[in-house]
């Protein structure tokens, strides 16, 4: 049978452990390309360069692996993966795995999951891992039996139109994982600061800090999840509409 073709970026940098571990992976399920971002891209969501070139840069290419590098965005990666890279579509894109979790209000900020976002526009089963632990060198013992099989589940069974999965794993911290549990995305938000700090120039400038406020005590989200220690696995779509609030709009005085 015909290896499936793999696509793999992520916005923490091409050199990034959770990437290299994710690209170990994934070379145990078919062929596979790395397009990733030659720098880190955190915290980027869904940017797209259009002001500067873009330039690839080939990194290693043997037994079925290519890895480039990008001077771009994880969602121009993607795009360039996909459209110059392969000339083709992949059967599968995965990103990650992420340094820190992208659970509840993080997708939004996440380069990780635009990645991810991207590729189901251009109808693409894609997936989106992170594990909950921003240490540079996180513990990935534990992540290869879960990203392995939700990856080949993926694979085999598809996904619905115009949706993707972002998964969350646990900070292990040497624990067995739990299990998987399928999620839904957990009400918080970021209640930030700016730290306001001076230049030798005596000129102002801020540091953005913040913590993390939940607002859900639900046990059905992706939050509850990883604090029971199970792999979270949400399924997410990136038509934004409101569909709950349309009878509430249309009841304003509006001239239709």
């Amino acid at each position: 049978m015909k290896k499936p073709h793999i696509l793999i970026t992520n916005d923490d940098g091409f050199e990034a452990p959770g990437i290299l571990k994710l690209t170990e992976i994934m070379c145990e399920l078919g062929d596979v390309t790395v397009v990733a971002p030659e720098d880190p891209m955190s915290g980027s969501g869904h940017a797209i360069t259009v002001r500067s070139p873009l330039r690839l840069k080939m990194r290693s290419r043997n037994n079925g692996l290519e890895i480039w590098s990008c001077k771009g965005t994880p969602v121009d990666c993607v795009k360039l993966g996909e459209q110059v890279v392969m000339r083709k579509k992949p059967d599968l894109v995965v990103s990650g795995i992420n340094h820190g979790s992208n659970a509840s209000v993080n997708i939004v900020y996440s380069g990780t999951m635009a990645a991810v976002l991207e590729s189901t526009i251009s109808g693409i089963p894609s997936i989106g891992f992170s594990i909950c632990d921003y240490n540079h060198h996180a513990d990935f013992s534990k992540v290869d039996k879960y990203i392995k099989q939700i990856a080949g589940q993926v694979l085999k069974n598809g996904l619905p139109e115009f949706t993707c999965l972002n998964v969350n794993i646990p900070a292990t911290n040497g624990l067995e994982i739990n299990g998987v549990k399928v999620c839904q995305q957990a009400n918080a938000r970021w209640v930030e600061e700016f730290d306001e700090r001076k230049d030798p120039a005596n000129r102002d400038y801020y540091w953005l800090t913040g913590k993390f406020e939940l607002l859900d005590n639900r046990e059905d989200t992706d939050e509850w999840a990883l604090r029971q220690n199970y792999v979270s696995v949400v399924p997410v779509h990136y038509d934004l509409t409101a569909r709950h609030a349309m009878d509430h709009i249309k009841k304003f005085d509006l001239d239709v």
